[in-house]
């Protein structure tokens, strides 16, 4: 398809302010008997003000040194010669402390942001412990199949020259082709909590076979209703393991789930600046206007490169993407009811520049890593707080100033 050069529709207004203070929200319903579908939740009505915030200068992360190299780690020669190929030389902060407790296999309860390296901070001492006998397979928990997959493909660039192997277990996917992978017994599987169990109930996966076992960003699973699901798991994960927990941030609500996991754990806590310090914030009132027009004049303003607009519901997010492709602009859309494979494509094309929009919902905005997003588009409101953040978060990285617009009606 050939487009041409969207023109402008009409003027669009934004509307500035100081910041006062943060939106609440209600948090999403949690499931019920494991599989059930989440709770729909109540969109809230927010103060246009509580989305304007002005960057007066780049915030600079802190500078952290490392006590160890990864060629200090004791572990195996081929993973360092992996480590070195991936170009890493000095571990972050959580891969620095993280990584000793680790291959002492200790639990461990981490508290680190997506963006830290914490996937390779639990990675590196893992297949290090199964190829020092010290423990036999792992499992490993993600909230998302975005980042199940990416787990995986660290895990990939991890092992080369070894004969470890793994499988993806997440849906959306064919569950034969897993079933094919599961049958060769793997040292990892990586997984979402649905799938998951859906492979148990047909007898596919044993998790008493697990002698380690990862939680990662559980508040996101908690949020995303997944507890019942986890507190399933974990009551049929054998007394004797190596348990490892990840969060970015540790609730009231997850300390229970904590106490019936962990024994004995070693805590490491990262700070990290809040993913929004980097990020101009605005809001635009649309006042009866067109929102497709008003979109359209924004896409097309001077600085916009690449953007990320935010929708409620597939429906609107088909719908948007229809009319933009209308208009000449080169977008396309992810959401729920996208095959894995469609998921990844989306992904894939908006990442190697071949369309420069993606229209999602928030099932993107958790944990995903795509660089050189100049702008976010909160096309319809975030139902919560931790949405909105999540949202905006995926631009104003890598040290650079982000754009964050939300439509206000």
């Amino acid at each position: 398809m050939s487009y041409h050069k969207p023109k402008k529709s009409q003027p669009a207004h934004k509307t500035s302010g100081p910041k006062k203070s943060t939106p609440q929200g209600s948090r999403p319903g949690q499931r019920s008997g494991g599989r059930s579908r989440q709770q729909q939740r109540p969109v809230k009505t927010f103060d246009p003000s509580l989305f304007i915030k002005k960057v007066e200068e780049q915030v600079v992360a802190e500078v952290y040194t490392p006590k160890h190299t990864f060629a200090d780690f004791p572990i195996n020669a081929q993973l360092k010669e992996n480590i070195i190929a991936k170009g890493y030389a000095n571990p972050t902060p959580i891969q620095d402390q993280a990584i000793p407790v680790l291959l002492e296999e200790k639990d461990i309860i981490a508290t680190a942001n997506t963006g830290t390296g914490k996937t390779a901070a639990f990675l590196i001492p893992l297949i290090n412990n199964i190829l020092s006998h010290k423990i036999n397979r792992v499992l490993i928990i993600a909230p998302t199949r975005e980042l199940a997959g990416q787990i995986e493909s660290e895990f990939k660039s991890f092992t080369v020259k070894m004969q470890l192997k793994s499988a993806l277990c997440i849906g959306g996917v064919s569950i034969e082709r897993q079933e094919r992978a599961l049958s060769r017994r793997p040292e990892f599987v990586i997984g979402t909590p649905g799938r998951l169990l859906d492979l148990e109930n047909n007898k596919l996966i044993d998790f008493h076979s697990f002698s380690a076992i990862v939680l990662d960003e559980v508040d996101t699973m908690l949020d995303m209703g997944f507890i019942n699901d986890i507190k399933y798991i974990i009551n049929h994960l054998p007394r004797k393991r190596h348990s490892l927990f990840f969060s970015a941030t540790i609730p009231v609500t997850i300390k229970s789930l904590m106490s019936t996991f962990l024994q004995n754990p070693v805590s490491v806590s990262v700070k990290t600046r809040q993913s929004a310090e980097n990020v101009n914030q605005d809001v635009i009132k649309i006042a009866g206007r067109n929102k497709v027009d008003v979109l359209h004049d924004v896409l097309i303003s001077p600085g916009v490169k690449r953007s990320i607009v935010f929708l409620r519901t597939k429906r609107s997010a088909d719908k948007l993407n229809r009319a933009l492709i209308d208009r000449g602009f080169k977008v396309i859309a992810i959401h729920g009811d996208k095959t894995q494979a469609q998921r990844n494509k989306a992904l894939a094309a908006f990442k190697a520049g071949a369309v420069d929009i993606l229209l999602a919902t928030d099932v993107v905005a958790r944990g995903i890593d795509i660089d050189n997003v100049t702008h976010v588009i909160n096309f319809d409101l975030p139902q919560t707080h931790e949405d909105y953040i999540h949202r905006i978060g995926r631009t104003g990285r890598a040290g650079k100033i982000g754009q964050a617009i939300t439509f206000i009606d």
